[in-house]
């Protein structure tokens, strides 16, 4: 399976909400990934400290900084813009809201992984509940989005402003496709799941 991103121009001009909605399912597979590494930790193994950056690096950079990142700047901005006091609540009150909540459980979560190197072991318990507590959020979240926000702003949001938002996304992955952004994560997706089954 490809990861999503610049497959074909008309495919994504078509429509980037289905591309968010794509990507959704990559990061579904990475909160898996880290709810078993943390089972593992509870189940008394030793914190592999490489994989758990690998796992915060998906999330900060392509969950957060590439997914949320369009969401952001594109969706959510026209949302805001146009749809009045529900498109503005939906988005400033809910979503926004918990991408920062959970930007804040991984920096927790990196804190804690660090005082648990650092000779702290009961900060586990904090690596524990961050990630733990962060793949509960993202599920919900990415649930909302699918079936309310995202159908709510396709809904809602003119032709014209639909294919402005297409059209920025294009500009968007075309480019994290130039810097490798997709496979890179792709390539850290695959083999984590290899090894946390």
């Amino acid at each position: 399976m490809n990861m999503p991103g610049l497959s074909g121009r008309q495919e994504l001009v078509m429509n980037s909400i289905e591309l968010m909605v794509e990507e959704h399912k990559y990061i579904k597979r990475m909160l898996k990934v880290v709810r078993k590494a943390c089972f593992l930790v509870m189940k008394g193994q030793e914190i592999d400290y490489e994989d758990f950056s690998k796992m915060i690096d998906f999330i900060r950079n392509f969950a957060d900084k590439h997914h949320h990142g369009k969401e952001e700047k594109f969706l959510f901005k026209e949302m805001q813009s146009h749809l009045g006091a529900i498109g503005n609540n939906l988005v400033t009150h809910g979503m926004l809201v918990e991408h920062d909540l959970g930007r804040l459980y991984i920096s927790d979560l990196e804190d804690a992984l660090n005082r648990v190197k650092n000779g702290e072991e009961e900060s586990k318990l904090d690596v524990i509940s961050n990630a733990v507590s962060y793949t509960h959020l993202l599920n919900r979240h990415i649930d909302k989005e699918d079936s309310v926000v995202y159908v709510y702003g396709s809904k809602n949001l003119s032709a014209d402003i639909i294919e402005d938002i297409n059209q920025k996304s294009e500009v968007f992955e075309q480019e994290a496709k130039d810097q490798g952004i997709q496979d890179r994560y792709k390539q850290i997706l695959e083999e984590l799941e290899g090894k946390y089954k």
